[in-house]
């Protein structure tokens, strides 16, 4: 059965299971095989037009069947010929007999590999709309930082309990704690943009990069070589190509790229690692479906799910860069072709796993859940701990004594202590110091002493500035392309 043949053989994950229907089309053989298509008529049209005898008929005939792939044909040829750019001009010339003669004329491989890499990969170009990934990531990662941004815009004076160490710190504010991942999001996303400006195109430089074949075409003007490498690098959307290049562009490139891919990881880890911490101690969750079931086993269980995912695959594209720091560095003289292998599984990988997390992170950004009565009550464990220097610092205002207040704290908080750690009680430190008389002349000023919101120093003022200077001016090209909310097929 035709139908049940998908299930008998691999598929991977990233795909079937995960990555969005664009991106997944993004890396298809026909995205892939109709960009090499389009390339060879930009090189065909410039050909032309600097006054090689190639015909109007000709570049017709090859833009009438850009999409027109026999993929069973070409399938066949590369069985053949045991080589895949030409197992596609040998099929782009069958539907285009006229324009055979002339289709990757002067080219070598890489003129369609590499450049197909970079305009599927790396770049998104308005003048020819051939790429999605790069775009598909930023818009993809603008909108976890407009949704974060609102959150902590939300719950910018709300007090919690801060961690160091994983162990109760001072307070900070849980809007506080979203521009800490925030910032992480805008560094990825400055990165990003910066990778972006800085690639460009591979461009027209034949098969050790000296454009010897060029050359050769146009008789020795080496103007013309020059123009012929402009005007198919404009035709692709770019404003520059590299000047000089081995066979392929240099894999420093590609290094550069994933690097971006794979910091955004880390910065995703890291988020939804935090995420599950606080679900643990049920102050913030994940959104969870009204049907969702979190254990077969348990019924109870609201498992943070969609982080845990986030977490597995930023682990996987973290993984990846070693991919091209590795490929990069053995890359003998002009080329060796033990890249190629690589970078099919290495670079599609980066991309898709960087969809996929920004996607389901996007999902969890838009449904947080805070419980402040939970958040409120951790820190009434806690808060009378750290308020010891402010009771201090009260006696000392009425006339007491530093160092007999701070024994009389000291005392009183051991004890306080072991009624927690030792009797599983609550912490009673504030009841201890009401029922001493040595306190008396402060007992109208620990309520005020006590208040949470005065433990947060600036926190809400850092978080108002924060997303005023840095984040808002960030997201304002992106505000069109932010309104679609995720919904996760889980």
């Amino acid at each position: 059965m035709e139908g049940a043949d998908e299930f008998t053989k691999y598929r991977s994950p990233l795909v079937s299971r995960y990555a969005s229907k664009e991106m997944a089309y993004n890396f298809s053989d026909r995205k892939k095989f109709t960009t090499w298509r389009k390339l060879w008529i930009y090189l065909a049209k410039a050909e032309k037009a600097l006054g090689l005898p190639i015909t109007d008929a000709q570049t017709l005939e090859m833009e009438s069947h850009a999409e027109d792939i026999d993929f069973a044909m070409a399938a066949e040829e590369e069985r053949k010929l045991r080589h895949d750019v030409m197992a596609h001009v040998h099929t782009f010339a069958h539907c285009c007999p006229t324009a055979a003669p002339i289709i990757h004329l002067g080219a070598t491989s890489c003129y369609v590999g590499d450049n197909t890499v970079i305009l599927i990969s790396f770049i998104y170009t308005k003048h020819c709309r051939l790429n999605y990934s790069r775009d598909h990531v930023s818009s993809g990662l603008m909108c976890v930082i407009d949704r974060l941004a609102n959150f902590a815009e939300s719950y910018a004076d709300l007090p919690t309990l801060g961690f160091t160490h994983y162990q109760p710190a001072q307070l900070t504010t849980v809007g506080k704690r979203a521009c800490l991942w925030l910032q992480d999001l805008v560094m990825d996303m400055r990165n990003l943009q910066r990778a972006r400006d800085d690639l460009r195109f591979r461009g027209v430089k034949g098969t050790t990069g000296t454009q010897a074949s060029f050359l050769q075409l146009f008789q020795g003007d080496h103007d013309k070589v020059e123009e012929l490498d402009r005007m198919v690098t404009e035709m692709a959307g770019f404003k520059k190509a590299y000047l000089v290049t081995g066979q392929t562009y240099s894999r420093k490139v590609d290094i550069d790229c994933l690097s971006t891919l794979a910091s955004l990881g880390a910065t995703v880890h890291k988020i939804c690692t935090d995420i599950r911490l606080l679900a643990n101690l049920k102050e913030i969750e994940e959104p969870f479906e009204k049907e969702q079931i979190g254990s077969s086993a348990m019924p109870y269980k609201r498992n943070p799910m969609r982080a845990e995912r986030c977490c597995s695959l930023a682990r996987h594209l973290v993984a990846l860069m070693a991919d091209p720091l590795q490929t990069a560095s053995v890359q003998w003289l002009e080329r060796t072709l033990d890249d190629s292998a690589n970078r099919r599984i290495s670079l599609p990988e980066s991309f898709l796993t960087a969809d996929i997390i920004l996607s389901t992170l996007q999902n969890i950004t838009e449904g947080l859940v805070v419980y402040p009565k939970v958040i409120e009550r951790h820190i009434r464990q806690e808060l009378p701990f750290m308020a010891t220097e402010n009771i201090i610092m009260a006696m000392v205002k009425a006339g007491g004594n530093r160092q007999d207040c701070h024994e009389k704290i000291r005392v009183l908080s051991q004890e306080a202590a072991a009624v927690v750690k030792q009797e599983g009680g609550d912490n009673d430190l504030l009841a201890r110091v009401q029922r001493d008389p040595y306190f008396t002349p402060i007992l109208g000023q620990l309520d005020n002493l006590l208040d949470p919101k005065t433990f947060i120093g600036r926190a809400p003022q850092q978080v108002l500035r924060f997303l005023s200077e840095e984040v808002r001016p960030l997201l304002e090209p992106y505000k069109a392309k932010m309104d679609v909310k995720i919904e996760l097929e889980l």
